[in-house]
């Protein structure tokens, strides 16, 4: 983890989080299911690991619990953990994957939660967790377009009690809600405009007037593809100008390294689901 350059105007307060992650021992790139994915470009599976590994570390040194999924041979994606359910508390909405190389997943990680007392409703219609479900405090941002169906956002609301605000993603490399906006505390989140609808820019610039915004090129390096926990914010470290406006706005980034994962299309979020319990 590097700490970026950082002069905070505002007294960030950090709040102890707890994260479900799952390490990467059968990472690979053996199919392409988003415009990211190259099965003919190698991957670096000792690399992958020990990026991994640092993010992590990363997170344990900011005092943040972290439990680990165990991996499942042929399953090469299981390591975006996020995907695998939207857990909001003390109870989990659980996925429902959009192809079928991502199937099995769901099975692994509603298991692991019911073992730990997480109630976890089956889901009716395709959703990837924390992919498309952000949450900000008592909301839920729920994307749509490429791989939640709208009637989950349904059900999510039903099952969990939120309030569940619909966005609809436009540009394909950003297949996921968490790929192009992040959550950087209860009231406030950072996005990148050129994902979403013109409708949903509107309900974005509403909702969040002070939101941090995000130029092309840190949202094309997964820059918003972050995690926050009120004040500290680990990201890409090639999202400089990204990490400069966080900075600006009070938060302290710090880059860590998720190149390796990024051929599959996931970073620093997609490898870290929170349990809210």
């Amino acid at each position: 983890m590097t700490v970026l350059d950082a002069a905070p105007l505002l007294d960030r307060v950090a709040r102890p989080r707890h994260f479900l992650m799952c390490r990467p021992e059968h990472f690979d790139v053996t199919y392409a299911i988003n415009p990211w994915m190259d099965p003919a470009r190698p991957v670096d599976r000792p690399l992958a690991l020990a990026q991994w590994d640092g993010l992590k570390a990363a997170y344990e040194a900011l005092g943040h619990r972290v439990d680990v999924l165990p991996g499942v041979a042929g399953l090469p994606d299981m390591v975006f953990a996020a995907n695998g359910a939207l857990v909001v508390g003390g109870r989990a909405l659980g996925a429902r994957f959009a192809f079928p190389e991502r199937t099995a997943e769901a099975p692994a990680h509603a298991a692991w939660l019911r073992a730990r007392g997480i109630d976890v409703v089956v889901p009716e219609h395709h959703n990837e967790g924390e992919g498309d479900f952000v949450v900000v405090g008592d909301v839920v941002l729920a994307g749509t377009g490429y791989r939640t169906d709208p009637r989950a956002h349904q059900q999510a609301a039903a099952v969990l009690g939120v309030e569940v605000v619909p966005l609809e993603l436009v540009d394909p490399r950003f297949y996921h809600l968490d790929t192009c906006l992040a959550a950087l505390d209860d009231h406030h989140v950072a996005y990148y405009p050129g994902a979403f609808s013109e409708a949903s820019l509107a309900v974005l610039r509403e909702r969040f007037p002070d939101a941090v915004i995000a130029g092309a090129h840190d949202a094309q390096v997964l820059g918003l593809n972050l995690v926050s926990d009120g004040r500290n914010v680990l990201i890409a470290p090639e999202a400089v100008e990204l990490a400069a406006r966080l900075a600006q706005a009070g938060y302290v980034p710090a880059g860590v390294d998720l190149s390796e994962l990024r051929k599959a299309g996931g970073g620093i979020k997609c490898c870290t689901l929170e349990l809210r319990t």
